[in-house]
């Protein structure tokens, strides 16, 4: 089968290569997956290039990727031979493993290829392990939101619009910022209640003028340093900051929970409700990715302008770094 592997850490135009590989075979409890759509995250853009230092090679050769979306075609010992041509979303493909996603095929532990509904596509199965995920947990991790008034911080991004989605799927209220106008447009479209262009505002400010001078009571943030003395503004007292994210790793205020794999290992337990949970965002046969939601009527601090962008398409094997959680088929 073809293959996009490396064999050392590094810039992506440095070390990828695409050739040929042996064809996995599914061991007991696994299931080989004909991948339809490779996902991209910045996990393994991290752990390819070496991010904090972990420069050492897990294995020989690595083909990356935790997240996927494709059609089980073979079934190891243990595992129901029913579950043959089932259209699955692949979340972790990769964790402790050589041979991720970036592949024609990949084997996996069977509960790591969930069933995808009917109407969501490969592409948006593929955007659905470490994005939707992340944000399931970020949301849930601690008990229901009905209710409550949810920030989420970066609601343009991938994260981002799978915790609106997930937020109000559960009942919260959502105000969320975004940096460029046609992600408020996405913002919207997923949603939220209330969007805020941080750019030239006082964002707690306006934060507290969308609420009637309410404050938050959780915060899911994409860079808790940089928005600290914001959420410390606009959050309840014994309110929540569920980060995802960490700067530079030299950062004053580090979060790497990560082990070799690039993987927060640290978080795991309970992750295992995750994945079910993180299509919350699919009622009715109707799943929503990012830049393409039903419409619906909503409130903005700072109206949209412009139209909001799908997901990109680009060819199999090319070097995604400047737009990371894409779906690449």
């Amino acid at each position: 089968m073809k293959a996009v592997y490396y064999e050392q850490k590094g810039p992506a135009a440095k070390v990828l290569q695409i050739g040929d590989v042996p064809d996995p075979e599914p061991g007991p409890g696994e299931v080989r997956v004909r991948v339809h759509f490779s996902g991209l995250n910045p996990s393994d853009t991290k752990a390819r290039g070496g991010w904090g230092g972990m420069t050492s090679m897990p294995f020989p050769r690595v083909v990356p990727h935790q997240d996927g979306a494709g059609v089980i075609d073979r079934a190891g010992p243990g595992v129901s031979q029913g579950r043959i041509d089932e259209r699955v979303w692949i979340y972790e493909a990769q964790l402790g493993r050589a041979f991720g996603t970036a592949a024609e095929y990949v084997t996996v532990p069977s509960e790591n290829a969930v069933r995808l509904p009917d109407g969501a596509s490969f592409e948006i199965g593929a955007c659905l392990g470490v994005p939707a995920m992340t944000a399931h947990r970020c949301l849930f991790a601690d008990g229901g939101i009905q209710g409550q008034t949810v920030l989420v911080a970066g609601g343009g991004g991938a994260v981002g619009h799978a915790a609106i989605l997930l937020a109000k799927w559960a009942g919260a209220r959502v105000v969320t910022t975004v940096s460029r106008t046609e992600q408020e447009t996405i913002a919207l479209a997923a949603g939220a209640d209330f969007v805020i262009n941080r750019k030239g505002a006082d964002v707690a400010a306006r934060i507290k003028e969308c609420i009637g001078g309410a404050l938050v009571d959780r915060v899911v943030e994409v860079a808790f340093e940089a928005n600290l003395d914001i959420n410390r503004a606009v959050l309840k007292p014994n309110g929540v900051i569920s980060s995802y994210s960490s700067g530079a790793a030299d950062s004053a205020l580090p979060l790497q929970p990560r082990d070799e794999t690039g993987t927060d290992n640290a978080l795991r337990p309970g992750i295992r409700d995750a994945p079910r949970g993180a299509l919350g965002g699919c009622e009715g046969g109707q799943c929503r990715a990012r830049g393409r939601t039903l419409p619906a009527a909503r409130r903005a601090c700072m109206p949209s302008r412009s139209g909001g962008r799908g997901p990109r398409r680009p060819g199999f094997g090319r070097d995604c770094r400047q737009d990371p959680h894409r779906a690449i088929g």
